[in-house]
């Protein structure tokens, strides 16, 4: 096929994918017969039968092959076995599979024209299109440029629910289990609101400085719903401020009256802004990248074609059913449902069933509770939002089975630990995230700082130093080692393409003519998205200079005691360690938390100031979620290729709003919730996060990493080397054993370790375990059509239903303290493993533990 002929082809496929009339825009160049016998062989191939189920797909592929010859398609998988060798979500079984087609038809064992087939359409795959079925599953291989996209409906509804979501999910953070309205809900909500603005909203043009605006362009677009809800993820997602401001104004914490509204409003303009502005910097790592697949992206990838893409009735291993109806059945079935677990027999949620045979035994119920113990139980709950807290039908098998790994190895660890009572941790419960005494109860903070809340040194040496739990101890020092492991690991692992995104940001920064889509990445998406206009990389760093100058405002103007300098040293920690912890959580979906490091961080920086101690905090776990919350949604933005530009402007507006939103929910939380963050409230409002934040900004704050190190917990400090060498000995097996440690991923592991001393244990993680061997792995590699044409769309389905049931259940029932008195909602806590403050070792009366008076100076 001559150019010109190749230019005419690769225009009309790019230019159009609408399933109802495709076979009338595709022109194939196939004869009938080979287009015929290209059909077959892919119908009759357990490796693209989830091609042969998509028109769309399919008339695509058939359109492409022509395109290449085989001595291209041999070089196209050379290329692509080197640069997919250590790609954890690059199946083996393809892996192994163009090997052998690039050593030849002899040692692919089946017929020339087999063979030839087989590795045109690999090539074709790799060359125009995405190796992975999870990709493939809800993401076009063409784009329509003529659909509406930027529209003035988008942007309205999209900032309506940025306003009823944000307010929503800031309200329900601190709850345990905690609820949230994630992207599934919103478009779900967004879908009827946008077909109704299509049906009664009147196609009226309006002319506004020069630019002609319609209020109804047609047909309520796929483009625009992604669109919205792009703006909805961005502004309606809860901003860890909350937190923090919970622990600086409760009495039982900090007890700060001067959190305002002021405080409230430049913290949240700076942090927000700050991830931002770092999300933007972070394309060219973790956008980009073919590699960067984002699995937790894809289920909200899946709804939005349910919901607008046409599609051909095919069957699926015996399935007819529609994506769309399915969802639908899914949804309304998961939203009745949750009233079982949820009000009417709350033992299907927490279902401690091993402690009920023995409800007074505490090892029992240290071993298997699901309250106060580490949770080692079989079938730990029939909940979907206990069940779907791994995420376990969005994240890879291999993810969630290596951190379920390293959580078992905690707990085992933890418990070993425990019974030898190690650091006097058999006086506490066993995986509280509280800071104690010596008594064995909660630490009084008042007793041992001045007015200024900085420590004094005379009263700490009467009263006690602080004691963590053993879990909150082995998730102090996981949280250590994770830092250097990431960062090593994912240096030695991905250095190429670290040093090469590194040598474009810096040219980009040398010219403003120069955009992050840069010429050395040939991936389909990366090429179809260039006919869009890039955002420069100096406008992402106009906001980073924007948030640091409120970042200095804050700390001028509010009794922090904190030096300016502090943002500027979280700003530039965050940066080193994000681009790692970004490159992780768009492979695997785990997402590196930097609060503990900012937390050490913030110890050394600021001596003896709790105070001092959360801002760098604030700073460094709002700036790392909200970089890689917007980053994720340019993934989004890059899978369905809406324009860089537009996408920056939705996500501008959507953020200012959110800004306000915030204080608002936080305002309702203080003064609307009673007995907010204690273990009583009868709401489930326990605020795991912020017991978490005062317990460590106490330690690492008040008291001081030195104090900390040196004579309270010296071993924490090795945790940093123990990070380093394993990264080092992991990248080593993966070299000297690339096949048997192709899918052990360290940091992961050390993730699950991670896991304990905040009120979570193992029977959150367990039946997640199953579920993702079930659906991720056996009907992913079993019965891969199904697996992509109704997996995501079921998890979002599930995830929805729970999310709006208990949006119900708590406007009506737990708001009007309605209960059902039974045994079904009383059995789970009804012995020791309700009694969350249950020591292994408990104290008489009078006795105290640990360090005398003196060695803790």
């Amino acid at each position: 096929m001559d150019a010109s002929k190749e230019k005419e082809v690769t225009v009309s496929v790019v230019q159009n994918d609408s399933i109802s009339d495709s076979a009338e825009k595709y022109t194939s160049t196939l004869e009938p017969y080979d287009r015929e016998k290209y059909i077959q062989h892919i119908s009759s191939s357990k490796d693209f039968i989830d091609i042969s189920n998509d028109e769309v797909q399919l008339n695509f592929v058939l359109e492409k092959l022509p395109l290449i010859s085989k001595e291209e398609a041999i070089e196209i998988l050379k290329q692509a076995s080197v640069y997919h060798k250590d790609d954890y979500n690059f199946r083996e079984e393809t892996m192994e599979k163009i090997c052998r087609l690039i050593e030849g038809p002899m040692a692919y064992g089946t017929e020339q024209e087999v063979y030839e087939n087989d590795l045109k359409i690999e090539a074709t795959l790799f060359k125009y299109y995405s190796p992975y079925p999870e990709v493939r599953a809800v993401v076009d291989p063409t784009d329509d440029i003529d659909v509406p996209i930027e529209t003035f409906r988008a942007y309205l509804l999209g900032m309506f629910w940025v306003v009823v979501g944000s307010f929503i999910n800031e309200v329900f953070l601190t709850r345990q289990p905690s609820l949230s309205l994630k992207s599934s809900v919103f478009q779900i909500l967004l879908y009827p609101c946008g077909k109704l603005y299509e049906r009664i909203v009147p196609n009226k043009i309006i002319r506004f400085r020069g630019r002609s605006i319609a209020l109804n362009p047609g047909q309520w677009s796929y483009k625009e719903q992604m669109l919205a809800t792009i703006m909805v993820n961005a502004g309606a997602n809860f901003s860890n401020l909350e937190n923090h401001t919970l622990v600086y104004k409760l009495p039982q914490f900090f007890n700060q009256d001067w959190v305002n509204f002021g405080f409230l409003f430049i913290a949240n303009v700076s942090t927000q802004f700050f991830g931002f502005g770092l999300a933007g910097i972070l394309r060219r790592w973790v956008i980009y990248s073919p590699k960067a697949v984002w699995p937790t992206i894809l289920p909200t990838l899946a709804l939005n074609r349910a919901l607008l893409k046409p599609e051909t009735n095919t069957v699926v291993h015996g399935w007819s059913i529609s994506k769309y109806k399915f969802f639908f059945i899914c949804l309304v079935t998961s939203f009745i449902y949750f009233f079982i677990p949820d009000v009417l027999f709350s033992a299907l949620s927490t279902f401690n069933w091993i402690t009920w045979i023995a409800p007074k035994n505490k090892v029992l119920a240290i071993v298997s509770g699901s309250i106060l113990g580490i949770g080692i139980n079989p079938i730990t709950s029939f909940d979907w939002a206990v069940i779907n807290y791994s995420y376990p039908l969005s994240k890879p098998f291999f993810a969630i089975c290596n951190q379920y790994v390293g959580a078992l190895f905690g707990g085992l660890l933890m418990l070993a630990m425990y019974w030898r009572n190690y650091m006097y941790t058999g006086h506490l419960p066993i995986n509280a995230s509280t800071m104690y005494d010596n008594k064995g109860v909660r630490y009084n903070l008042t007793a041992v700082v001045n007015a200024d809340n900085r420590l004094n040194v005379e009263q700490y040496r009467k009263y006690s130093p602080p004691y963590m739990s053993i879990g909150n101890l082995i998730r102090t020092g996981s949280g250590f080692a994770i830092y250097t492991l990431s960062f090593t690991f994912t240096l030695l692992q991905d250095w190429r393409l670290l040093r090469d995104s590194c040598i474009g940001f810096w040219k980009s920064l040398k010219s403003r003519k120069s955009t992050s889509t840069y010429e050395e990445f040939q991936d389909p998406m990366s090429v179809a998205i260039r006919k869009y206009e890039e955002v420069p990389d100096w406008w992402f760093i106009i906001l980073l200079v924007l948030s640091l100058v409120f970042g200095i405002i804050l700390l001028a103007a509010y009794p922090l005691g904190v030096p300016v300098w502090l943002v500027l040293a979280v700003l530039g920690v965050s940066f080193v360690l994000l681009l790692p912890s970004a490159i992780i959580y768009s492979v695997t979906g785990y997402q590196v938390a930097m609060n503990d490091i900012m937390v050490l961080l913030g110890g050394y920086f600021v001596p003896g100031s709790g105070l001092g101690n959360i801002v760098g905090r604030l700073y460094g776990w709002n700036i790392d979620e909200q970089a890689e919350t917007f980053v994720s949604d340019l993934k989004l933005a890059h899978y369905t290729k809406l324009p860089p530009r537009a996408v920056f402007r939705a996500q501008i507006f959507a953020t200012c709003l959110n800004v306000f939103v915030t204080i608002g929910g936080i305002e309702t939380v203080l003064n609307a919730i009673p007995d907010m963050c204690l273990a009583t409230q009868r709401d489930k409002f326990t605020c795991p996060w912020p017991n978490s934040i005062y317990s460590t900004s106490l330690m690492f704050g008040a008291i001081g990493p030195d104090r900390v190190f040196n004579t309270l917990y010296p071993g924490l400090k090795y945790c940093f080397l123990v990070g380093f060498l394993l990264a080092i000995i992991f990248y080593g097996l993966r070299r000297v054993f690339p096949n048997r440690m192709r899918y052990i991923h360290p940091v992961l592991i050390m993730a699950g370790v991670n896991i304990w001393g905040q009120t979570y244990n193992l029977s959150y993680y367990t039946m997640g375990l199953w579920f993702s061997f079930f659906f991720m792995y056996y009907v992913k590699a079993r019965y891969l059509a199904w697996w992509t044409k109704y997996n995501y769309v079921l998890t979002s389905a599930l995830t929805a239903g729970t999310a709006f049931s208990a949006i119900l259940i708590f406007a009506t029932i737990s708001y009007t303290q309605t209960s059902i008195s039974w045994w079904g909602n009383k059995v789970s806590t009804a012995g020791i493993d309700g009694q969350s403050g249950t020591a292994l070792y408990p104290l008489k009366a009078g006795e105290t533990f640990g360090l005398r008076v003196g060695e803790f100076f």
